[in-house]
């Protein structure tokens, strides 16, 4: 056998035979991690919540270095 055909078979039985690391098995998707939904959402809110206020604080800064109305 020559040196391609045993590098052939070799990546032939290491596709086949090899699954990955990360998922063990597939996420069962008709009943979500409630907890972790809960919690993308909740740091989403707080996140954008931070935003909008640090956005207030700065324009109301802006305007009283300004002397705007």
């Amino acid at each position: 056998m020559s040196v391609t055909g045993l590098l052939a078979r070799s990546f032939f039985v290491h596709r086949v035979g090899s699954r990955s690391v990360f998922t063990s098995s597939k996420r069962d998707t008709n009943s979500p991690n409630w907890l972790r939904v809960g919690l993308a959402f909740g740091s989403s809110v707080f996140l954008w919540s931070l935003l909008f206020k640090q956005h207030s604080d700065d324009v109301l800064e802006y305007k009283l270095r300004n002397n705007i109305n």
